[in-house]
């Protein structure tokens, strides 16, 4: 839960209130995290007052309505502890919508499919590079500076995967075909039937009656 510890991180430097601490996040993040949404916030900080990580009060003001303010609890600073003391596992595994849209080109069969989408990928992460190192020149808090850094290297990682999806893809004709299921191999002719075994009687020939049973339209001897 990245958002609900940086939240008690927050909340460890003193009590605050929703939209104070929804402006203290969006400047300790920077632009790259993007903004927080108020209402997913308010619904953090009440799951955090249920798991008794915050304590919250009631302000009264003169015109607005009542502030809510919170506070970090001791659960929560150990809570918050840690978190800060453990190694961070990448979340969610690999799932990428990218890596999804390059799966669908590459079994379309359609090798200028996969040159497009990933012409147009490799384009887009440019133009990103571009915007992130205008913004890192811009950035005076250091910690903004290297969380855009991150992002920088994320998409560089990006571009080289955009590249190995080429040599992988492009470089052979015979992969795209391979993995749409194309098959070259010639049609095979057509099984003749296999002749009826002699052994076996045809199937409009009655059995003989058995010698010992008579007839049933005969009665027999009083």
């Amino acid at each position: 839960m990245p958002i609900h510890h940086a939240v008690l991180s927050l909340l460890s430097h003193g009590p605050s209130y929703g939209y104070e601490l929804k402006g203290a996040f969006e400047n300790a993040v920077g632009p790259q995290w993007g903004p927080l949404n108020i209402g997913h916030l308010y619904q953090i900080l009440d799951r955090l007052s249920r798991d008794g990580m915050v304590s919250s009060e009631r302000h009264a003001q003169a015109v607005k309505p009542d502030r809510v303010v919170y506070e970090i609890t001791d659960t929560g600073r150990g809570e918050l502890r840690r978190w800060l003391d453990e190694a961070s596992p990448r979340s969610g595994g690999f799932r990428d919508d990218f890596f999804l849209k390059v799966t669908a080109a590459a079994r379309s069969g359609d090798p200028e499919t996969v040159r497009t989408v990933l012409g147009q990928q490799r384009t887009y992460l440019l133009r990103e590079l571009r915007n992130l190192d205008g913004l890192r020149r811009k950035a005076a808090d250091p910690v903004v500076g290297l969380l855009l850094s991150a992002a920088t290297r994320h998409v560089e990682a990006d571009l080289a995967f955009v590249d190995d999806a080429e040599q992988a893809l492009l470089r052979d004709p015979a992969t795209i075909a391979g993995l749409a299921g194309v098959r070259r191999t010639a049609p095979q002719p057509e099984q003749p039937q296999r002749p009826a075994r002699a052994d076996r009687q045809p199937e409009q020939l009655q059995r003989p009656a058995r010698a010992d049973r008579q007839p049933e339209q005969l009665q027999r001897p009083a």
